[in-house]
């Protein structure tokens, strides 16, 4: 609880620049024809907001010549019909731009969220669920917010000011090439700033993570903190990690700041060089007042468009960088092997050679051999770190064991692939309760059950605290419903595992969290819910031991003794002493 969390080389990947540029480029040829068309409106849109300036220009030549004042009106005329074109169009571009971008976004967090839910427990383990949680909740939002604001933004402000530059040099090429003195100054700015910029970007956003991760593990583990007297330590990591992400971003914004002063002193150098220019021009006869006019208007209102190209950098950065850390996510390979046409005969468990490192260096189990008969229950018993949970793990197919292999009723388990769920189910102390009817919560095992199925399962695993709610299986559960005890959450994951009707069923500590009260209640209901099925059960409270026809004591990830309740507590060995410590801590009670 105390550890520092994970190491920099365990944080899950980062995608290259040049590799979330491509991601990026796959997904507009996905979308072409919105794309296409989001450019077309944008470029309406910037030729509407220029007619306005260039006919001004021509109104000023025109007043100089001592044209008649009815003028006017035709030049106002031009302005009204050109505002509201532009007007409508950017509000159009700015609609597909963001259309667009959601798309690309939708199909992005879905892709990294189905990748991530296939990921190894012990790879998410080892990265810290800080890291995926801030991937798909704080970068998502960065580039929601990039998409769907900053982008149209980006776009309106580039074809502005490509239109701008071809009017200036369409009034005159020498006024247009004057206007372009700026961009030199802009390009060195931007070089100043982007290879310093960067690397604080990437950096705040792993702080965000580290951030994330500290806020998560402290209040996965709350209780564990109270009971130690850890809170001081945890809110130390807490506060450090969240120092470390303030000072990163003040040094981002004191950089941005900089660069400021930068794009200012390039906007100044431009339009002094027009003014210049068009004034030695006019002397000389070349171009009108008008022409010089319009040029020096053209690039004053380049000063918005341009500057929000040159600040906009703050936020492509970050969520550039988002993208990166997303884009990694998709990249990680799929160590999955494809299913096999084969399917188990029956629920025969067979553990062959089992063997498992966390780390690469230790073994937590260690060449183990067990066999569960079809329709069997055994008990893994054993003292904290012996390996039941790991060896739970295995046989559920929720971890890849270093060497051996697990077979179902003689099907290897990754021969499985994606079936293997329809063969095996887990039950854990960890119960999440989804927002929403329970009916539908319930379902999630078995799409097809209908309300009635959904009531026996229920009244199987005696749940009938169902029957006490409101609108009873229609009752709205979860995040922003009726809360729902540790005991009630149990008994919805034993409802799942009949409704799902797996051929096995492995329970990790099921009756845990339920507290002495509730535990012999669920007892019931687990078995109940695994009746006639080949179960596996980590074993918290021996009374769960007593009651399986097979007891398994792990030691150090080896068996050392296995056999019925009562055979093994007569010989005396390993399970006798933890039978004998069991019954009685509960006389003491």
């Amino acid at each position: 609880m105390t550890g520092t969390g994970p190491d920099a080389t365990d944080l899950l990947p980062i995608a290259s620049g040049a590799r979330s540029g491509r991601f990026l480029l796959r997904e507009l040829r996905r979308y072409r024809l919105a794309a296409v068309g989001a450019v077309v409106l944008g470029i309406v849109a910037a030729a509407a907001t220029v007619v306005p300036v260039y006919v001004f220009g021509v109104l000023v030549d025109r007043v100089t010549e001592g044209a008649p004042t009815d003028t006017i009106v035709g030049v106002v005329t031009v302005i009204v019909v050109a505002a509201v074109v532009g007007g409508v169009f950017t509000g159009l571009g700015a609609y597909a731009v963001a259309l667009l971008g959601e798309r690309i976004l939708a199909s992005l967090r879905e892709r990294v969220v189905a990748r991530a839910l296939t990921l190894p427990v012990e790879r998410l383990d080892r990265a810290g669920r800080g890291d995926l949680l801030s991937r798909v909740g704080d970068d998502v939002a960065v580039m929601a917010k990039s998409l769907g604001e900053v982008v149209p933004q980006i776009l309106a402000a580039v074809l502005l000011v490509v239109v701008s530059i071809a009017a200036m040099l369409g009034v005159d090429w020498r006024l247009g090439l004057a206007g372009m003195v700026a961009i030199p100054l802009y390009v060195l700015a931007l070089r100043w700033y982007l290879p310093r910029s960067a690397p604080l970007y990437a950096s705040e956003r792993v702080a965000m993570g580290e951030r994330a991760q500290a806020l998560v593990s402290s209040m996965q583990g709350a209780r564990t903190v109270r009971a130690y007297g850890l809170e001081s330590d945890h809110l130390a990591r807490i506060d450090a990690a969240s120092g470390r992400a303030r000072d990163i971003a003040v040094t981002v914004f004191r950089l941005f700041t900089r660069f400021g002063s930068r794009s200012n002193r390039a906007e100044c150098v431009g339009l002094s060089v027009v003014l210049t220019a068009g004034f030695l021009l006019v002397r000389d006869g070349s171009v009108t007042v008008g022409e010089t006019t319009a040029a020096a208007l053209l690039f004053h209102r380049l000063f918005n468009p341009i500057g929000m190209l040159m600040y906009s950098f703050d936020d492509v950065q970050s969520a550039g960088a988002s993208l990166a850390r997303l884009v990694g996510v998709l990249d990680l390979p799929d160590e999955r092997r494809p299913a096999t046409a084969a399917r188990p005969v029956d629920g025969r468990v067979e553990i062959r050679g089992i063997r498992h490192s966390y780390d690469g260096v230790h073994d937590v189990l260690h060449g183990l051999d067990l066999t569960v008969a079809d329709g069997e229950t055994v008990a893994l018993v054993g003292s904290t770190g012996a390996g039941k949970s790991t060896l739970a793990s295995i046989v559920a197919g929720s971890c890849d064991p270093t060497a051996g292999v697990v077979r179902i009723g003689g099907v290897a388990l990754p021969d499985l692939g994606d079936r293997v769920r329809r063969h095996v189910a887990v039950v854990s102390q960890e119960v999440h309760v989804f927002a929403g009817p329970l009916i539908d919560d319930l379902r999630l095992a078995a799409p097809a059950a209908s309300e009635d199925d959904v009531r026996a399962a229920l009244d199987l695993v005696g749940a009938g605290w169902v029957s006490d709610l409101p609108e009873g299986v229609h009752t709205v559960v979860g995040e922003g419903g009726r809360a729902l005890t540790a005991a009630q959450a149990q008994h919805l994951a034993l409802a799942r595992l009949v409704l799902a009707d797996p051929a096995v069923a492995v329970l990790d500590e099921a009756t845990a969290e339920a507290g002495s009260a509730g535990a012999r209640e669920l007892e019931d209901a687990a078995r109940a819910a695994t009746r006639g099925r080949t179960t596996v059960v980590v074993a918290h409270r021996l009374t769960q031991a007593a009651a399986a026809d097979r007891v398994v004591v792990l030691e150090h990830g080896r068996v050392v003794e296995e056999g019925p309740h009562d055979e093994l507590v007569r010989a005396g060995g390993r399970y006798h002493d933890l039978w004998s410590a069991w019954s009685e801590s509960l006389a003491d009670r």
